[in-house]
């Protein structure tokens, strides 16, 4: 089944491209390493690039950083560093990419030698040309959503059922 996206004047996306929020929960639920893609480093820890990676490793996730710039940096939140998804060893669920959408091109190549499960473009970030090539590999793409909000609005509606059940 297609997915209709609003945001390309009702072009039909490739159903690898999600944005239905079932389609989403699911790939959440089967998500546990995620190689962050433009992560920051601990000097910028305002910086989302930084803090929704630290979220991430807080909520149990397995946070792989490879950070675009900061060629001396060796380790990220305790964790080595890898200047290119594709050498990051073992499989990935994820990568969670911070890059503005002018910057991402350049990156598909690595990203398709990587094949990652999905690719999660943070909020703000929207390329469907690339975000359909990933597609096209069978890579799942989540475009212009915070992993982070997402991440915190289904802990809070998994809360409220359970008060709610507890309440029954």
């Amino acid at each position: 089944m297609a997915i209709r996206c609003p945001r390309l004047y009702d072009e039909v996306m490739h159903p690898n491209v999600i944005d239905d929020p079932r389609a989403i929960e699911d790939l959440l639920a089967r998500t546990h390493r995620i190689a962050v893609l433009g992560i920051k480093t601990e000097a910028q820890p305002e910086q989302p690039a930084f803090n929704v990676p630290r979220f991430l490793v807080e909520s149990g996730y397995d946070v792989v950083p490879v950070p675009v710039y900061y060629p001396k940096v060796t380790t990220i939140l305790g964790r080595p560093v890898y200047r290119k998804v594709a050498d990051v060893p073992g499989p990935i669920d994820m990568v969670d990419v911070f890059r503005r959408p002018e910057d991402l091109m350049p990156h598909l190549e690595d990203l398709l030698a990587a094949k990652p499960a999905s690719v999660w473009l943070q909020q703000g970030i929207h390329d469907d040309v690339f975000a359909e090539r990933l597609a096209e590999r069978g890579i799942l793409v989540v475009q212009d959503r915070c992993i982070m909000t997402e991440l915190r609005l289904r802990a809070a509606l998994r809360r409220r059922a359970l008060r709610e059940d507890a309440s029954r």
